[in-house]
């Protein structure tokens, strides 16, 4: 694909993971990337960051409209977490005119965040997800028989803060008292939760099906992958993966498609898809309507979605794109490693298949040719490591 046209100027919003892949697949497109001045030192230390104009600085969700007058117009907007894509999304038509970006309408933002109302659409769709009930109380839980409890588990319908607060993406159900007290736990911590169907199957039956819909609802770039290993083992992020053919994801394409024109979706997405071991279906798990962590690695393997928003958002036209590399794999190491313990303390992984997974496959924090971030991130990992260390030894 053809460098971006025009030079583009774009402000990346977000931090993190997330915000360096951005910076890096905008910036080797030929974009002027700029990121605001404060975001985390790791990223910052990355050759293609560009800190924003002063006025940036400190910069928060509900002050974006005023602030961007401190930028040229126009200049496009690339949200790179929940809540800036939400914001971006709700800028008045006439700073959107100015300051444009490839995102969804709010109500589809707001429809995929919100997972109960994800799971609604679902069934009004009739599309494959796992079976899900919503639970205002702990008394909802007595309609529920003990075979579906313990084949179950409890989730949040709004993931980030609950993640911030139990650190974990969901519960899994021990048995009928050990789920009263998770339940109660969380609804008096002020949480709205489900209790959803657990889909078997090992972590390899997870695939992600990443790409771009522009602005005339034509998707344009379809990119899966299949995951290896993942930390923690049941609700946790991939760690290891594999680019695949979307031959391989079999109705997760069409179920992607249906949804999207339902809710008029436009611009980048990654949805989480687990196949059922007991009768091979494809059912989708949820959608961020963002770039994601491994975005980057999509990029090097050929599609490169954060250039195809920056051409839909100037209006360019947009390319489709129809082939990339298979067979890649990504790996990110520190992670890993709690992944690849598990599978060695269960005898599925020995020291030289734990050996050839890291051989060759891409890094989302560490490349040759931008190599301070992985050292800044080794530092930050060592120092917490050590002020741990010193917390647990300190005299009461």
């Amino acid at each position: 694909m053809k460098a971006v046209a025009k030079r583009a100027r774009v402000l990346a919003l977000g931090s993190g993971i997330t915000l360096l892949g951005v910076l890096r697949t905008l910036s080797e497109s030929g974009a002027d990337v700029i990121a605001l001045p404060d975001i985390d030192r790791v990223t910052r230390r990355s050759r293609w960051y560009r800190a924003g104009p002063a006025a940036l600085s400190g910069l928060k969700a509900e002050m974006l409209a005023q602030r961007l007058e401190s930028l040229p117009a126009p200049t496009i907007l690339m949200a790179c977490s929940d809540l800036w894509v939400r914001t971006v999304a709700a800028l008045p038509a006439a700073v959107r005119a100015r300051y444009p970006a490839s995102v969804a309408p709010l109500a589809a933002l707001d429809l995929l965040v919100d997972k109960a109302r994800f799971g609604a659409a679902l069934d009004r769709l009739q599309l494959p997800h796992p079976g899900t009930r919503l639970m205002k109380s702990v008394q909802d839980l007595d309609g529920v028989s003990d075979a579906v409890l313990q084949s179950s588990f409890l989730k949040p319908a709004h993931s980030q803060q609950f993640f911030a607060r139990f650190n974990v993406k969901a519960f899994r159900i021990v048995d009928r008292p050990q789920a009263n007290d998770r339940l109660s736990e969380c609804i008096h911590g002020g949480f709205e939760m489900m209790l959803q169907e657990y889909i078997p199957g090992p972590p390899t039956n997870h695939y992600f099906i990443d790409g771009f819909v522009d602005r005339d609802d034509v998707v344009r770039a379809l990119f899966a992958r299949r995951r290896l290993r993942m930390s923690p083992p049941d609700f946790g992020n991939s760690t290891l993966m594999i680019s695949v053919p979307v031959s391989e994801t079999g109705n997760a394409a069409r179920t992607l498609e249906t949804l999207f024109r339902d809710i008029a979706y436009r611009g980048i997405f990654s949805a989480e898809f687990k196949r059922d071991s007991r009768d091979g279906v494809f059912n989708i798990i949820e959608v961020n309507a963002r770039p994601w962590w491994y975005v980057e690695f999509a990029a090097r393997c050929g599609v490169n979605v954060c250039e195809l928003a920056i051409r839909d958002a100037a209006g360019e036209p947009v390319e489709t794109i129809s082939d990339y590399a298979v067979g890649r794999r990504c790996v990110f190491p520190y992670y890993d490693l709690e992944a690849v313990r598990a599978e060695r303390a269960a005898g599925r992984l020995g020291l030289i298949g734990w050996a050839r997974s890291w051989i060759g496959p891409y890094q989302p924090v560490f490349r040759w040719s931008d190599p301070l971030p992985a050292v800044g991130e080794v530092v930050a990992l060592i120092g917490g490591r050590i002020r741990r260390v010193g917390t647990r030894r300190r005299p009461a």
